[in-house]
Formats: structure tokens, sequence, C-alpha cells
């Protein structure tokens, strides 16, 4: 398996910051890179404040938080992040034509040996992969929100996807103490996604239908299937722009009209009210 010593994020968001801390926590050197230096102080100011909160209550040692803060960094600059990475994963927006910029112009920087992975939960690598020079080394690394804490990762590899690359990249994710599945063929979704779109596009039925108020279809997937957080809850923490931007591309992908945002998810993707980060979603978080 190729050596994986260096990991870069590509995308300082919530899912870049926090993938880039699973690296270093996993005893990895890594850099989290965006366009933004505003981007970049806050993603740098979110993960120490969460440092110091797992510390203070006892959930992380303060010995492997310094030596994980100690190999994290920070930085707006892309050829600095990948130019000796040995493993890229990409966190950028869930937008075909900017993931394939990115993906050309780390090709161009980073290592001939590095492995190009995208964290995207609708494309397939073979979306990107032709961007490259190196197909064969591009593949996708899936991780669930919020990247800290959720365990599962979905590798999911494009014909021209090495046995290498597969199993470096499932190692990687082992290392970082996640359990990843490998999905063989792509299919828009993945597993996870098209398991959870079921469960969310009849929660939203029901709640249309008036069978019943969302705050009780969510006590209902807690308490009798067992979910941390129910299907609505779930949304407006992953945020409900997200939702919508996956289906809109899972449709132009598939064209089947049953992979569309549901009206509801349109209506509140127009509105701005995309969740816990805008105050306001399928809940209210005046506060």
């Amino acid at each position: 398996m190729t050596e994986v010593k260096k990991i870069a994020v590509i995308g300082s968001g919530a899912m870049g910051r926090q993938i880039g801390m699973v690296a270093a926590l996993g005893g990895f050197d890594a850099v989290v890179q965006d366009i933004s230096a505003d981007a970049v102080s806050q993603a740098e100011q979110a993960m120490k404040e969460w440092v110091d909160g797992r510390v203070a209550k006892g959930r992380l040692d303060a010995g492997q938080a310094d030596a994980a803060w100690s190999r994290l960094r920070f930085t707006t600059d892309l050829r600095e992040a990948v130019g000796d990475a040995d493993l890229v994963i990409e966190a950028a927006t869930e937008k075909l034509d900017i993931k394939r910029r990115v993906f050309a112009q780390i090709d161009e920087l980073a290592p001939g040996h590095a492995i190009l992975t995208t964290n995207s939960s609708t494309y397939g690598s073979s979306s990107v992969a032709d961007a490259t020079k190196r197909p064969e080394k591009v593949c996708n690394m899936h991780f669930f929100n919020p990247a800290l804490v959720m365990k599962a990762v979905e590798v999911v590899r494009h014909p021209d996807t090495s046995d290498d690359t597969v199993d470096t990249v499932m190692a990687v994710a082992r290392q970082m103490g996640k359990l990843p599945v490998l999905l063989n063929k792509e299919i828009p979704g993945f597993i996870a996604n098209r398991l959870m779109g079921a469960l969310r596009s009849e929660a939203i039925d029901l709640f249309e239908q008036g069978i019943a108020s969302l705050e009780d279809i969510d006590v209902a997937a807690k308490s009798a299937l067992g979910h941390p957080m129910g299907p609505f809850e779930l949304m407006d923490l992953v945020g409900i722009d997200v939702t919508y931007l996956i289906r809109e591309a899972t449709f132009d992908m598939t064209g089947d009209e049953r992979e569309k945002p549901h009206p509801l998810i349109t209506e509140k993707y127009e509105a701005g009210e995309f969740g816990r980060k805008t105050g306001k979603g399928w809940y209210s978080y005046a506060d």
C-alpha cells in the first residue's frame, strides 16, 4: 500500500475542519486549506475550542490534544497544502464544476504518488477522476457529519480505481478510528444516504399530510428506531441547503423525477432557512 504520513484537506467548512482534526488525532500530519483567510481563521478557532472543550470534560487527554494540535495546520496556500501530501481529501462545496477545477489544480501540485479523494456524498469519483492524470489514484472517501463523532466512512471506487488506492484509503480510515465500508460500484447517494433518503422522504410526507408533527416524527425515530437524531433534526444539523443540493445533483445524474428535492425542502432552500447554520430550518434556533 502507499505509505501515508501527510494528509491535506481542501475546504475548511464544517466537514473539512473536522476531517483535518480527525487526521491529526489519528497520528497523521494534517493541513486544512481554504481560499478564504476568514474561513481558515474561523476553522482554526472552532477546532481549538473543540479540543479545549474535550480536554476540560475529560474526554481527551491533554497530552494527546497537544500532540494532535502540533500535527495540524491551516493555510490558504494550495501549493503549500498539497505539495508534499500523500493523501488529499477534497471537501469543497457540492458543485461539480468547482470540484473538477480543484482536482485539476491539486493534480498539478501534488506529488505523483499522492492519492486524491473526494468527500462528496453525491458525486462518484469518476466525475472528477478524468480531470486528473492519475484516475487510478482517485476515489471517494466520504465522511459523515459530525466527522469527529461518526464512525462510518464510505470508500467508493470507480472502474479505474486501483486496488492499492482502495486498500490505502481503507487503512487510513481505520487508523483514524473509523469503520470504512467499500462500494465496488458507484451509485448516487452511496449506501447510508440512500437509506436515510428513504426515511427522510417518508418523514416529510407524513408531516405534509398532517399525520403527525415533525417533533413527534423525530421522537418516533429516536424512541422506536433507536436513531440518535430524528430526520428533521438531522436535516437541520447537516443543512437543508446540503440536502437540497444533493437531491438536485442526484436528479441531474439520474433524470429520475423521484430524486428531485421534496417541495418543502425547495421552499426552505429558497427562503434561506438552512437549519442550525441560519437559525431556522424545520426548527427555530433563535438563541
